[in-house]
């Protein structure tokens, strides 16, 4: 189960195969090798060994892979984190993940530089740039390159319990925790996507968010797997996507929520342009319904939703499936089991909404130093997932909420996600975050903030209206609607509901 084998194994069979194409950098799978092997005899040279923890800060780019490769390649253990990061955040990490070596963008040198003196474990000459003009105490790694040979590196016997990544939560409910993936883990990434995505060869994969988060490997471990031809956007624009689709005859794609509407909205949006896709996949939060039943009734034939942890726990909704489970996230795939767990312990009914539990061949094998953590998350071999869900008579999940978005209100649970589902069918409205603020009178009530689509005529008040006219029941009705400019997200574009709950209303008083 060595995934750091499957570099060079293409550029022996598929060498002038195209393997990787980022702006106008186009390798083949050989000079890809050449590269790779290139970086991985360089952080030999660093002194890393099998086991070391090296992180990667980097904004997408060709570089990002390339180390990703040579450290597996040696047995060298991935950190990759978000760019965003900044100051004691980062710092936080790098010690927590025993980092002895530190990859960085051109960006990053200034901060990283206000924190060195905490950065012990890393030796001085184990600071490598990319990008940008020479600074003293770091490497640049494109030297780094050029200074090494393209020889294949001494072999490393890898094994499947051998760590591959440590990847942090994104911290969307809470402090990052450190989720450990074996090569095992890995692999069977590559295989089960692969058939899950229906991907081949010949395949054609574009990844438009950051390769920092765990939901760019659900598309990135199969393409690596079948050499297939790997896209990488550096940034997102909705627009730029869909004209790298049409020129490089994408097939496969992997989006947050907030990218596939904003696809959707872009000005050359159209059925000509995505012609070549085969598989449009949502993954990191539901996609509503709404949005959904738009897109598929756009794109045909083409849509996938995953409903899935870092920690191993996952649903796919297979786009033959859309039509009749259009309001579910899949159901669980081969060697994958789930449950839905009451408080009391009980297995819940089809119907009945419990927390959902599931085990699998992607399940990690725990939390970083935190053996605590794992053992409240993970029992008996089952991972609880702090969300909420049912499943219906024919195994289907439909996800509700996460436990720590549930929202109690006069002593009733009340579920964001089915207001937002009303509140998204508004024709002004692009984006809606549900969540609790503190009242005097319920204890908590709803608030709505929403990202309003351009040319908009309904204002805040009109809008609570009309949402509170439409909800099922009078605790589900809306105390407040705020509107925002746009959500604060994080580098894989996840919208932060804990950011605009804390930050933004935290000590507000609710609009009774």
């Amino acid at each position: 189960m060595n995934v750091g084998s499957l570099v060079s194994r293409h550029a022996r069979y598929r060498s002038e195969h195209v393997a990787l194409i980022c702006g106008d950098t186009r390798l083949t799978w050989a000079q890809l090798n050449a590269r790779v092997n290139r970086l991985a005899n360089a952080l030999l040279a660093l002194g890393l060994r099998k086991g070391d923890k090296l992180a990667v800060v980097v904004p997408n780019c060709v570089e990002v892979l390339e180390t990703y490769w040579a450290a597996i390649r040696l047995g060298v253990v991935l950190v990759p984190l978000s760019p965003l990061l900044r100051g004691s955040a980062l710092s936080a990490l790098l010690r927590d993940s025993d980092t002895v070596a530190l990859v960085l963008g051109d960006g990053m040198v200034d901060d990283v530089d206000r924190v060195r003196g905490e950065l012990l474990a890393i030796a001085g000459d184990r600071f490598v740039k990319v990008g940008g003009p020479g600074r003293a105490g770091y490497h640049d790694y494109a030297q780094l390159l050029a200074s090494q040979s393209d020889v294949s590196p001494p072999h490393v016997e890898i094994h499947d319990d051998d760590l591959f990544n440590i990847i942090y939560s994104s911290g969307t409910t809470g402090t990052p925790k450190g989720i450990v993936h074996t090569h095992y883990i890995r692999a069977n990434y590559c295989t089960h996507f692969a058939a899950s995505w229906r991907m081949t060869p010949e395949s054609v994969v574009l990844h438009a968010g950051s390769l920092v988060f765990n939901g760019a490997f659900c598309t990135l471990m199969p393409a690596l797997y079948l050499g297939a031809t790997y896209v990488l956007q550096a940034r997102f624009d909705a627009a730029e996507f869909i004209e790298t689709v049409a020129r490089e005859k994408v097939t496969h794609v992997m989006m947050v929520p907030s990218q596939i509407i904003a696809v959707m909205n872009a000005p050359n949006f159209s059925l000509e342009k995505l012609a070549s896709l085969q598989m449009l996949g949502s993954v990191g939060a539901p996609l509503h319904r709404e949005h959904k039943e738009k897109l598929t009734s756009a794109l045909p034939g083409i849509f996938y939703e995953l409903y899935g942890l870092t920690e191993g726990v996952i649903t796919i909704l297979d786009k033959n499936e859309v039509g009749r489970k259009s309001s579910s996230v899949g159901n669980s795939e081969p060697f994958f089991e789930m449950r839905i767990v009451l408080e009391d312990g009980r297995d819940a009914p089809p119907g009945e909404v419990g927390e959902i539990v599931g085990r699998s061949p992607f399940l990690m094998t725990g939390y970083y130093k935190r053996p605590d953590l794992t053992e409240a998350a993970v029992r008996d071999g089952w991972m609880f997932t702090g969300d909420m869900g049912y499943l219906d008579e024919d195994g289907y999940l439909y996800l509700v909420d996460r436990k720590k978005d549930l929202i109690i209100s006069g002593g009733v649970n009340v579920y964001p996600k089915d207001i937002e589902e009303v509140v998204v069918t508004h024709p002004d409205v692009l984006e809606v975050a549900v969540f609790g603020i503190p009242h005097d009178k319920w204890g908590e009530a709803p608030l709505g903030a929403v990202v309003l689509r351009a040319g908009a005529s309904v204002d805040a008040d009109a809008l609570r209206t009309w949402v509170n006219s439409r909800v099922g029941a009078r605790y589900q009705q809306l105390c407040q609607v705020v509107v925002l400019p746009e959500f604060p997200r994080n580098a894989a574009g996840k919208t932060l509901k804990r950011v605009m709950r804390d930050e933004y209303w935290k000590g507000r008083e609710a609009v009774i």
